[in-house]
């Protein structure tokens, strides 16, 4: 097989001396809460999802006793009691919060930095090596390790490459080998070929099911064959982006850091309920929290939404109950981000898609056909004070994020809401919630 050379490709020369470091935060939901709780060290930690239905996050100590990812709760019932496992429900406010602390440590280390996701993010370190202070990346690397875990408790694996693709490789071995201590540096390094057999080519990241599958039926079965492959032959099987894949295995630099997130196509905001719900008020309650959340994420993004669709639906998997599910999709007059206006219309859309006689296991609200906020336009028969809404909207989203979330409410939201989603076992929202911050005993 032919297997270009960096002297046969044009590029340019940061391609081939480009330095990434991806840092991923160690099992996220269980570090957060073992931050505010210390005794939680070293024993095993399960987070379910919503209404405490499935298992979505582990720590270590949990997974080496063999409880599966997303499996239901009810199922591992045995297990957990048995060997005493902590069980918390999702806190995704806390969470949110110590993500938010977690990436503004990393942006201290370097000015070009890409938040993959919550718990990920890519920093540009080319010239970071020449730093005085520091013999190496690896050592550079370490002290960012270290500077997270103190300022903000969440153990992270670092991985740094010449390119991104090879920066996960490197963060995946960071995380399995103890040798490691949570930093591997494949930069320049003799050993590129043995690291690239071990990894398989379903677990390089961009490949997917499909294309690992067709893949190994080709013969390619780790990172160090396909990184060998013949350009004609990936580009025939996965076009540019498969070619790009490549190159970025041999060191060259393809994809370069986002630094601003691409704009949001759509927001949804859906939730099952605690308990199933028959009546339309109750309904109404739901579906006003969910507009709001919606709503106070488009204000936050700075967009304005021209399209809402409502839905609601039974549990598609109860035998005792009728089955109904529908939705509508509501043009606005005008694109908008005002919340009052929004549930304005999401319940007359309620109204129309309801019916009696059933009961209600989920529902949700989804904005579409985003705009940046500042070009909206007005209707001719638009009455609406603009300026005074936005004022209204900026007071809002200001209590809340300052006082904690749902202190300021709309009426139609309810106040009891026992439709809303089970958290038995949710901890204190330690830093979003005044009422709910870290209480310390002095003796």
């Amino acid at each position: 097989m032919r297997r270009t050379t960096p002297q046969e490709i044009t590029c340019p020369p940061e391609a081939l001396n480009g330095c990434f470091a991806l840092v991923d935060c160690n099992n996220f939901y269980a570090s957060c809460e073992r931050v505010f709780n210390p005794r939680l060290q070293g024993r095993p930690i399960v987070v379910l999802s919503n209404n405490d239905g499935c298992i979505v996050a582990r720590s270590n100590e949990a997974k080496a006793l063999g409880i599966g990812m997303g499996k239901p709760f009810f199922q591992c019932r045995d297990v957990i009691g048995k060997h005493r496992v902590h069980v918390f429900s999702s806190n995704y406010a806390l969470y949110g919060s110590m993500s938010e602390r977690v990436m503004a440590t990393l942006a201290q280390f370097t000015p070009e930095m890409e938040i993959y996701s919550f718990d990920e993010s890519f920093l540009y370190l080319s010239g970071c090596d020449h730093l005085s202070e520091y013999n190496d990346l690896t050592e550079y690397a370490r002290t960012i390790r270290t500077t997270v875990m103190r300022w903000t408790g969440i153990p992270v694996s670092i991985g740094v490459a010449r390119t991104k693709t090879l920066a996960k490789i490197a963060n995946r071995l960071a995380k399995k080998s103890a040798g490691a201590k949570g930093v591997f540096n494949l930069i320049d390094s003799p050993y590129i070929d043995q690291v690239l057999e071990q990894v398989r080519v379903f677990d390089i990241w961009g490949i997917g099911k499909q294309n690992g599958k067709k893949l190994r039926e080709k013969g390619v079965l780790n990172a160090k064959q396909l990184r060998d492959i013949d350009d004609n032959l990936i580009r025939k099987q996965m076009g540019v982006v498969g070619l790009r894949l490549v190159y970025e295995l041999r060191g060259i630099s393809c994809l370069s850091l986002e630094t601003r997130p691409p704009p949001r196509k759509g927001i949804i905001s859906s939730r099952s309920f605690g308990r199933k719900i028959e009546s339309l008020e109750e309904l109404k309650e739901a579906v006003t929290a969910y507009v709001t959340n919606a709503a106070a994420k488009l204000r936050e993004q700075n967009l304005a939404a021209r399209l809402l669709t409502v839905f609601l639906t039974t549990n598609p998997y109860s035998k005792s109950d009728g089955q109904y599910s529908n939705s509508i999709v509501v043009r606005l007059p005008a694109a908008t981000n005002n919340t009052a206006e929004l549930i304005h219309r999401a319940m007359r859309g309620v109204e129309r898609i309801y019916k009696k006689s059933f009961r209600y296991k989920k529902a949700g609200v989804m904005l579409d056909e985003l705009i940046p906020a500042d070009q909206i336009q007005g209707t001719l028969f638009d009455y609406s004070n603009v300026e005074r809404d936005k004022k209204l909207m900026e007071t809002f989203d200001e209590v809340n994020t300052t006082m904690g979330s749902g202190t300021l409410k709309y009426a139609t939201q309810g106040s009891t809401q026992p439709w809303s989603g089970r958290c038995k076992n949710r901890s204190p929202r330690y830093t979003t919630s005044w009422k709910e911050l870290v209480n310390v005993a002095a003796n």
